[in-house]
């Protein structure tokens, strides 16, 4: 699902300029035309933000499951060849080596599906916070996957 066409077609349609958009969601002009053009994408939270704004249900924007393991993509290094029935006991092991809340928190995205301000309400931190453990959680992983004896 191309998340930036959708977001593009949707404002043409509500015939609205990117800085109207960007004004309404209390973004910047720049970043409507970075989630456009694809080189940034919304969180889930933003694209229901965006699906209010534009009156539709924000799957008509992205695929919520999509859009949440877009995030793991990068997690698998170049020369990773592990097997599929393996990762299950990797990603066991990689969890067991973080910290409750980390690894709590991991699995509250990737396994439960999770929003970032769901999960921080949960926890009593800020969103930001959660996002910046996740991306933190994300680089440890590339780490290990990328030790793990082939």
């Amino acid at each position: 699902m191309d998340i930036g066409k959708n977001i593009l077609e949707l404002r043409k349609k509500m015939n609205m300029s990117q800085a109207e958009l960007a004004e309404l969601l209390f973004v910047s002009s720049d970043l409507v035309s970075n989630w456009e053009t694809g080189k940034r994408r919304p969180d889930w939270s933003t694209i229901e933000a965006l699906a209010s704004v534009f009156g539709v249900g924000a799957e008509k924007i992205a695929d919520k499951n999509e859009l949440i393991f877009s995030e793991l993509e990068n997690c698998l290094p170049d020369n990773c060849t592990i097997a599929e029935n393996d990762l299950v006991n990797v990603l066991n092991d990689f969890l067991s080596r973080l910290k409750t809340n980390e690894a709590n928190i991991f699995m509250r995205r990737y396994y439960f599906l999770c929003s970032t301000w769901q999960i921080a309400e949960e926890y009593g931190l800020e969103e930001n916070h959660v996002r910046s453990i996740l991306s933190k959680t994300r680089k440890k992983l590339r780490r290990f996957l990328g030790q793990v004896k082939k």
